[in-house]
């Protein structure tokens, strides 16, 4: 207790009681002693306080007018949203257009099979028949990814999600199984026919999709399935599977429906004729 009491009754350390003193005795203070020093100090919060009432002076003043190129900024954008979306519903009546064009002018190029054919092979016009069906979907905790892809180097992604080099991938080893229609989320694939990325997105012909991805392949379906599944991209599929948690689904059907491609356009390529032939 007597040391409790000790500390209470002498709260404060005895060397800072000392300086305080001797400043008393002194005469010394905080605040100024001549006028000079005075009017000085005065000046300089006057001085302060000028500029903090400027400044929000100034603020106020501004805040209208940011809100109002804010307000018009925001109206820019919409106005433009709304005027590529309008480009791109016109883009799309000009392909379904074109589109229906080259199916009639390939109908009445003779009617022969061979125009059936190679319109069904171009991707010119719709078709359907026994195939599989191939989802393929996300990890279910997948992530963005950090900076380093290790698919740089081992064609894998330790972020769980579906990139397009996957879907590049299974698109091929569907064709080199034998499929003989491919579209991926309704998309209609051709020989002019990219899967690209934008960022975390996978485009097919410029076009976003979401996932999950649903690939449809018309063929031999049993044929089709065995012979992707035991092939490299098929095993590449498994390991995405196995090792990141990247899910797919294959199906035999019995029917798929596979729609046209928008549009089919040819700029450079002639057909050849072998000479001597009428």
């Amino acid at each position: 207790m007597s040391l409790l009491t000790n500390v209470m009754d002498h709260s404060l350390d005895e060397g800072y009681a000392e300086a305080a003193a001797r400043k008393k005795a002194a005469g010394a203070s905080g605040m100024p002693k001549t006028l000079k020093a005075k009017l000085g100090l005065a000046a300089g919060l006057v001085l302060a306080a000028l500029v903090v009432t400027l400044g929000a002076a100034q603020a106020r003043v501004a805040a209208p007018v940011v809100a109002k190129e804010r307000q018009e900024l925001i109206d820019r954008i919409d106005k433009e949203t709304k005027s590529a979306d309008k480009l791109e519903g016109n883009v799309d009546t000009l392909r379904d257009d074109v589109s229906a064009r080259q199916r009639a002018a390939l109908k009445t190029s003779g009617g022969s099979g061979q125009a059936d054919l190679v319109s069904m092979l171009s991707g010119a016009t719709a078709v359907h028949g026994p195939g599989v069906k191939l989802v393929v979907d996300d990890a279910k905790e997948a992530s963005s990814g950090g900076g380093d892809d290790p698919r740089e180097t081992a064609d894998f992604s330790d972020t769980g999600r579906v990139r397009d080099r996957d879907m590049q991938r299974v698109v091929n080893g569907l064709w080199a199984a034998g499929a003989e229609a491919v579209s991926v989320n309704g998309q209609r694939l051709t020989a002019l026919s990219a899967i690209r990325a934008a960022g975390d997105a996978i485009l097919v012909d410029n076009r976003p999709l979401v996932p999950p991805y649903t690939v449809l392949a018309v063929g031999d379906g049993k044929r089709l399935s065995t012979r992707f599944q035991n092939g490299a991209d098929g095993l590449y599929l498994n390991a995405l599977e196995d090792n990141y948690g990247i899910r797919a689904t294959i199906a035999v059907e019995s029917d798929l429906r596979l729609p046209a491609a928008p549009s089919v356009i040819v700029r450079t390529a002639q057909p050849r004729t072998e000479k001597g032939t009428s």
